[in-house]
């Protein structure tokens, strides 16, 4: 089995953030690491949306990411520490839209290990020099400097390595333009090692070190270290020189300080906790990211506290020593992994967990009334501050980026009964996770909707001027009349605007610089800017039945299939040509390309004929309408459209796109492309030679059950096509690559572009009786999708198979139950009443009361923290297509649910399901205790609308998987498998294996065999002999894999995750037989211990692949209606992509061509290895990298021409090929 890995959604967690001005303009860009990828964002400021410039896989794991800049330099280069074990510097060339490596330096081993640098970086704030650190011991330090040509040049290390040494954080302190120093926060744990008692160990103390580069003598001092009194997690560096007093902020818990070096003495304030707050006293409070705002004048820190609140820090100076730190709470956001104050006035906010956020600052939160902490205000050791939080008050949300990470789990399903299945999603954590329907398609954000005096048939837009920037006239014909209205402030019907109103329209358009032509059966209509009209009438009882037009060329057709041409002489008349040209057929549709720019008319007139074929005519004026090719098609043709597309000149990419895998006439022209919708449901699109009118290679798409028909419209400054079948589509280029999606809406019966101020880039339609106009804003994207939200983390679901609907397992450790939380609210108010004296009774009445009845949304302040051992549980029944919860059975305090299975019981005989749900009491994670487990049954309805408790069955393990099995139920009870049935109290157990060796997380059965995975011992083929009532082991696997998920793709074969992000494919080879014997007397046992200590038989390995996040849930499903089967991974980063399997020997042998040219023409940006990479655990087998393959289409043309030389074939076809192999089983 050979197989093709498919990203169809990126990632979408991101674990790191910076900004800067990367592309060298006034705009400031944000770059995101997803882990294994870079994405670059700029957020428009005029409007706050969020654009995407690109997003590049480097096939490697990002460990830190900074941006830094050369002293009096105006444009930011980008420094990635990875596991490729060498320091990679990247500038973005706007130009080509790319990342380009400036420099690599290697300077150790590849992967992510202990003292390899990587994991930490500190940059000189003048950008002269960049540390790079390890976990343990190695620091490096590289200075930066310019050569003759003004470019970046990169000196080789110096060392800084201390011994037994950890490091958790490390920054750059500003000292201005002094030697540049480093702050790190150290552990030294030697004495800790020598001691075999534990005491030093606990006596250790973390320190703060500086770091000292001389510039002049060329090697790094280890300046200054002093021992910190609480633990620290990170550093903030303080603006110096000549902006601020230089020196750190250290956040620990509980406290923040602030340390220089001189004569400067420590600045300690606490950290503010909240009034009132319902978490563990005991809990200890800390700090998790930070931003700095600096300008010339001011500056200030923004910090948030993993609950989410940001507060607002400021440094008061006396004669350039701090004497105070002042501390304002700000708002409260989403926990975030890293925060960006751009220059603009936006905060970045990189959420943990869920979808990031983009915000407006409005105030900086100077002159409200909130309070304001300061570290000179007296307070006992031990106390603290409190605050009251609240809704945003300073920030704006302006932008929202959706982000599936963590996807928990999820299922392929077509609950909707839409055709095309859904993609049911389970992510997020705690009250922010959400149950999340992804569909294939762009969403769709509807701008307005007007009813009409009827059904119209058609629906146009002009300007009045070829230079205006929006359209002036919305025409809508209907079957006997035509409507024009006029776009302004509002859309209103006019009279006046020359349009013949008493007749339906075939084609309204802009001609020339400011004239209007009309099309209707009897004739032509040409109105001048001056309102002046000329009339063509259609001779004697011929009418015009066809048409197509553009600025300055008109083609109709007169009953049927004489061709008439006119063209634009350069008074501005249209002239008509003197041959007219029967056709062999009646035509069905035309189509005219745009006016090439600095050219007269477009070259060819493209006809669709009812004998099933496209012929493109000249319309040279040397050989007016003679044919210059054809093409046949299966079925008639049913609309046209002329493109060009390829390259795009565009807002958003900010450059020349010159990546097009196209072959371009002209320097940086795109390339013709003739869509042809077929009256089958079928789009074609072919490649017009702009020479000779020669077609040729074509691409197929079945797009729906209706006819298709095609519409010219304009996006993100470039040519794009509307195909309207059962469902709508867009065809457009983006970022280097072709997307064909379909738009998550109504069906839509004829559209055209849409340009006002409201909405620069809109589409105008018809559905029924009613106007639309419409935008699209997130092009490039794969899914939209439809949230609904959750209260706890969701751990697993099942869909009942009746119904549709969901019933979903919630569980969240250290949460409380909302009785719990109920209860704890009344004793707080209690205790607050009964400390009041006598004259304060009233007001602390008042007080209790008021905290009673305040509610905070937990998706946003978070919910609390109950402490360690505290589980919250429910089962959740949810509509999914209408997102609305049937009703909830919450569980007691500390129950934590494990799994989850829906099966029926054969002897219970009623044909309904039933609901196991396993649960496990008291549980503590680490070290790993629990007071035992159950498995509750509940008997579902037949409607799914209410679970009925049946019984509780008290086991001493945790039940960590269910599964149903042929009438009964299979549950495996720590490192216990057993076969319960169902009886009148409780389970009955009937038969167990003792065999498994740790604790099992996973079981699937088909047949008599039962597929089990063991949390780090991969997966045992086990037979159920019913006669025997036996449970055997008869194969199992010969490494060890910690396996996530798992399914099955046969009887015979198991494809398998791991925590590691590895995905492997087990298949029991043909000599493997199931009908072993256990011999139960154990005399066998003793001379017959099988093969590697485990079962005499082993399975074989088929596919190894390594996918760099953890696999969450596998399934073996079809994505798209008449699609072939492919096995569908969802991860823990919030990427959804695919395997698909190779249906011929030819096709693997293309693209492992395709895939090793690739690896020696594009090798990945930040160092790594591509080979060594997929094989970071087990040797890549059978499997091809599709991400790598499909990177050829964003190479340089050059590159792209040798590659395909290499492989005998033409760029075209290999981009073709990448094309249908995606298209075959995904989008």
């Amino acid at each position: 089995m050979y197989l093709y890995n498919l990203t169809l959604q990126k990632g979408t967690g991101v674990t790191h953030a910076v900004h800067g001005n990367f592309s060298g303009g006034k705009q400031q860009e944000v770059l995101l690491s997803r882990g294994k990828s870079l994405e670059l964002l700029r957020p428009d400021s005029n409007t706050g949306k969020v654009h995407t410039l690109l997003s590049t896989e480097i096939f490697g794991c990002i460990r830190a990411l900074m941006a830094f800049r050369l002293t009096g330099g105006t444009k930011d280069y980008i420094v990635v520490g990875s596991d490729s074990g060498r320091i990679v510097i990247l500038e973005y060339n706007a130009s080509k839209n790319a990342l380009e490596k400036v420099h690599q330096e290697t300077f150790g081993k590849s992967g992510c290990r202990r003292i390899v640098p990587g994991q930490y970086f500190a940059i000189d704030p003048k950008g002269r020099a960049v540390m790079i650190g390890a976990v343990e011991k190695q620091k490096l330090a590289y200075i930066m400097n310019r050569d003759t040509q003004a470019r970046l040049t990169i000196s080789s290390p110096l060392e800084a390595h201390k011994s037994n040494t950890l490091t958790y954080h490390m920054v750059g302190v500003d000292v201005g333009f002094d030697n540049p120093m480093f702050a790190c926060l150290e552990i030294d744990y030697e004495e800790a090692d020598m001691d075999p008692s534990g005491d030093a160990a606990q006596r250790t103390q973390q320190t703060l070190t500086f770091y000292e580069l001389d510039l002049g003598l060329n090697h790094v001092v280890r300046k200054y270290s002093e021992p910190l009194e609480e633990h620290a997690n990170f550093l903030v560096s303080v603006p110096g020189g000549n902006d601020g007093p230089s020196g750190v902020l250290i956040c620990s818990e509980n406290y923040l300080t602030y340390k220089n070096l001189g004569d400067q003495h420590d600045i300690r304030c606490p950290i503010p906790r909240r009034r009132n707050d319902l978490d563990d006293p005991e809990r200890g409070m800390i700090f998790i990211c930070s931003a700095t705002h600096r300008t010339k004048s001011m500056y200030f820190f923004l910090l948030q506290t993993e609950q989410g609140d940001i507060f607002k820090i400021t440094l008061e100076t006396d004669d350039d020593v701090v004497s105070e730190i002042k501390l304002k709470y700000f708002d409260t956001v989403p926990p975030a992994t890293a925060m960006c104050v751009l220059k603009t006035g936006f905060l970045f906010v990189a959420s943990e967990f869920g979808n990031h956020y983009l915000y407006q600052i409005a105030h900086l939160g100077d002159d409200d009334d909130e309070p304001e902490f300061s570290s000179a205000m007296p307070l006992e050791e031990g106390e603290t501050f409190f605050f009251a939080p609240r809704a945003l008050k300073n920030l704006v949300l302006v932008d929202e980026l959706p982000s599936f990470a963590p996807i928990v789990t999820s299922q392929v399903a077509d609950l909707a009964n839409e055709d095309t299945p859904q993609l049911y999603v389970l992510c997020g954590r705690g009250p922010r996770s959400t149950l999340r329907v992804l569909r294939h398609g762009l969403e769709v954000s509807e701008m307005a909707v007007s009813e009409l005096p009827g059904n119209p048939n058609a629906v146009w837009t002009v300007k009045k001027r070829a230079d205006d920037e929006f359209d002036a006239y919305i025409i809508v014909s209907f079957v006997n009349a035509t409507l024009v209205l006029s776009i302004g402030e509002t859309v209103e019907e006019v009279t006046d605007s020359g349009f013949l109103g008493t007749t339906p329209t075939l084609c309204c358009a802009a001609l020339g610089d400011d004239a209007l032509v009309q099309v209707y059966p009897d004739g032509i209509r040409h109105i001048r800017s001056d309102k002046r009209v000329n009339e063509w009438k259609a001779p004697g009882k011929k009418s015009i039945t066809k048409c197509a037009v553009n600025q300055r060329q008109v083609v109709i057709t007169l009953s049927g299939r004489e061709l008439v041409y006119f063209e634009m002489d350069p008074t501005g008349e249209l002239n008509e040509y003197t041959e007219r040209s029967e056709m062999p057929a009646e035509i069905m549709c035309m189509a005219l390309g745009t006016v090439p720019e600095g050219e007269q008319r477009s070259w060819f007139l493209a006809v669709g004929l009812a004998d099933n074929t496209v012929r493109i005519l000249s319309l040279d004026p040397n050989n007016c309408l003679t044919p210059c090719s054809m093409q046949a098609l299966p079925s008639p043709a049913e609309s046209l459209c002329l493109v060009e597309m390829g390259h795009t000149e565009s807002t958003t990419q900010g450059a020349l796109d010159d990546d097009a895998p196209a072959p371009r006439s002209g320097n940086n022209k795109g390339t013709i492309y003739l869509n042809i919708g077929l009256s089958n449901g079928v789009l074609l699109r072919t490649v017009l030679d702009p020479v000779s009118g020669d077609l040729a290679d074509t691409r197929t798409r079945y797009l729906g059950s209706r006819p298709v028909k095609l519409f010219r419209i304009k996006m993100q400054g470039a040519e794009a096509v509307l195909a309207m079948s059962s469902r709508t589509w867009l065809s457009y280029y983006h970022q280097n690559r072709f997307h064909l999606t379909p738009l998550s809406y109504e069906t839509l019966e004829y559209a055209s572009g849409f340009s006002s101020e409201q909405c620069s880039e809109g589409i105008v339609a018809i559905s029924t009786n009613t106007l639309r106009i419409l935008a699209l804003e997130k092009l490039g994207a794969v899914f939209n999708q439809v949230a609904f939200p959750l209260q706890y983390t969701p751990r697993t679901f099942v869909i009942h198979p009746d119904t549709g609907r969901m019933l979903i397992a919630e569980t969240d450790h250290n949460a409380y139950t909302e009785d719990t939380k109920s209860a704890r609210k009344e004793q707080m108010a209690e205790e607050m009443r009964s400390a009041a004296g006598d004259e304060e009774r009233e007001l602390a009445r008042e007080m209790a009361n008021a905290f009673i009845n305040e509610v905070l949304p937990e998706d946003v302040f978070s919910s609390p923290k109950a402490g360690l051992g505290l589980w919250a549980s429910q089962i959740r029944c949810l509509d999914a297509m209408h997102g609305q919860t049937m009703f909830n059975v919450p569980l007691t305090q500390n129950e934590a649910i494990m799994s989850m299975a829906m099966l029926k019981f054969s002897i219970a005989a009623d044909g309904r399901y039933y609901l196991a749900v396993g649960i496990a009491k008291d549980l503590q994670l680490n070290p790993r205790i629990s007071q035992g487990g159950c498995i509750d049954i509940y008997k579902i309805d037949p409607t799914c609308s209410s679970l009925e408790f049946m019984h509780r069955t008290e086991i001493d393990e945790i039940p960590g998987a269910l599964c149903g099995f042929q009438g009964r139920l299979l549950a495996g009870c720590g490192r216990m498998l057993r076969i319960y049935d169902f009886g009148k109290k409780k389970m009955l157990r009937k038969c167990e294996n003792k065999h498994i060796p740790y604790q099992i997380v996973n079981i699937q059965a088909m047949g008599h065999r039962v597929y089990v995975s063991d949390v780090q011992e991969s997966v045992f083929f086990i037979r159920y002999r019913r006669a025997e009532n036996q449970l055997i082991i008869f194969a199992d696997d010969t490494h060890p894999r910690w396996v996530t998920a798992t399914t099955l793709l046969d009887y015979d074969t198991i494809a398998i995750a791991d925590k590691f992000g590895n995905l492997s494919i087990q298949r029991l080879p043909h000599s493997v037989t199931d009908d072993v014997d256990e011999d139960p007397t154990g005399t066998k046992s003793l001379w017959d211990r099988g093969l590697l200590s485990g079962a005499s038989q082993k399975s074989e390995n088929i596919c190894s692949f390594h996918v760099g996040e953890i696999i969450m849930s596998l399934q073996k499903a079809t994505l798209i209606p008449g699609g072939s089967e492919a096995l569908i991974y969802a991860t823990l980063s919030g990427t959804v992509g695919a395997f698909v399997p190779f249906t011929s020997r030819e096709d693997y042998d293309f693209f492992q061509h395709l895939e090793m040219h690739m690896r020696n023409e594009n090798p990945p940006l930040c160092g790594r290895d591509h080979l060594s990479y997929r094989s970071s655990y087990y040797p890549v087998k059978n499997v091809l990298d599709g991400d790598l393959c499909e990177q050829y289409l964003s190479i340089e043309a050059a590159k792209q021409k040798s590659i395909a030389g290499d492989m005998f074939r033409t760029p075209n076809q290999i981009c073709k090929k990448l094309e249908d192999i995606r298209t075959r089983y995904a989008f």
